[in-house]
């Protein structure tokens, strides 16, 4: 964090065992409910509580990175951050650093109730449904980083105000920072879920073209040009499933359709929607539906 020592109080354990630190106002300058400066090496809450550790904090932490790659744990997923990335834990979350990753930038920590209500929600502070991690493009990062280098000149400039106008200031001066900081996050979110809508609007049309021949979510990944990985993001964000399930139910629509319409042989069925084996046909169908091809055009008829 800061390049001198940040310590807290001594730390409360939740009834999980992970320890959760205060913000530490006593290193502030004027003691004021922020900090903001250089990550460096000495970066601790607690002398007794390696940050390597999992744990907690009562404050938001905003990482601003000039170097990378830093793998850092949140609430139990891991994020890597590059240069010109941000990080941003809220009060509450579970984190870790890594001990293998040297940090490089500039760190906010900010205390809970610095700032006004009306601050508070303008910015989003306790959206936590807001991705942690933050990619913003080369206009958007320009603009963080002078807010950020404004405030981190404001903050040090103890000596020209008095201690309630250097706060005043402060604060109007953090929630500008804020405001940018929370529109990115906010349309990194929506430019996400587009990004997904799409995604699966082109997978779902490319198994209503393909499915009785292409049951592979592999194949229909490569297809659209997609890592198997965003694809499945996509597909549960749309729907709940996962890529196969989706498959497999519009391949036993298909077959129920089949079944229920026309005269034609089980095998013939089967092989209709790509089981050119009628007792692999009968058993894909089975699982899915909890009765036999045959048991199955029984009942409607």
């Amino acid at each position: 964090m800061a390049d001198r020592t940040i310590q807290g109080g001594d730390g409360d354990s939740g009834t999980d065992g992970i320890r959760t630190f205060p913000f530490p106002s006593e290193l502030s300058v004027s003691g004021v409910g922020m900090q903001v400066g250089p990550m460096g090496t000495g970066r601790t809450w607690h002398a007794e509580a390696p940050l390597e550790r999992v744990h907690r904090i009562d404050f938001h932490v905003v990482m601003l990175f000039s170097d990378g790659p830093v793998r850092h744990m949140i609430d139990f997923a891991e994020y890597e951050a590059t240069a010109g990335d941000l990080l941003w834990i809220r009060p509450g979350q579970v984190h870790r650093f890594s001990r293998s990753s040297e940090y490089r930038g500039t760190v906010l920590t900010m205390q809970p109730g610095f700032l006004p209500r009306a601050t508070v929600e303008a910015t989003g502070l306790y959206r936590y449904d807001l991705p942690p991690l933050l990619h913003p493009d080369e206009p958007r990062l320009t603009a963080l980083r002078a807010a950020l280098a404004q405030l981190q000149r404001e903050y040090e400039d103890a000596t020209t105000l008095p201690v309630s106008l250097h706060t005043a200031v402060l604060r109007h001066t953090l929630t500008a920072f804020l405001l940018r900081l929370a529109h990115l996050a906010a349309s990194s979110t929506e430019a996400a879920r587009r990004q997904g809508d799409t995604t699966f609007s082109l997978f779902r049309e490319a198994v209503e073209k393909d499915f009785a021949t292409i049951h592979s979510v592999s194949a229909y990944a490569d297809a659209l040009g997609y890592s198997r990985r965003t694809l499945v993001r996509a597909v549960r964000a749309a729907t709940g499933q996962t890529p196969k399930g989706f498959i497999d139910r519009r391949v036993v629509l298909e077959a129920k359709r089949l079944l229920a319409h026309t005269d034609l042989p089980i095998g013939r069925v089967g092989a209709a929607v790509g089981f050119p084996d009628a007792a692999n046909f009968s058993k894909f169908f089975q699982q899915h539906t909890d009765v036999t091809p045959a048991g199955f055009r029984a009942e409607l008829r």
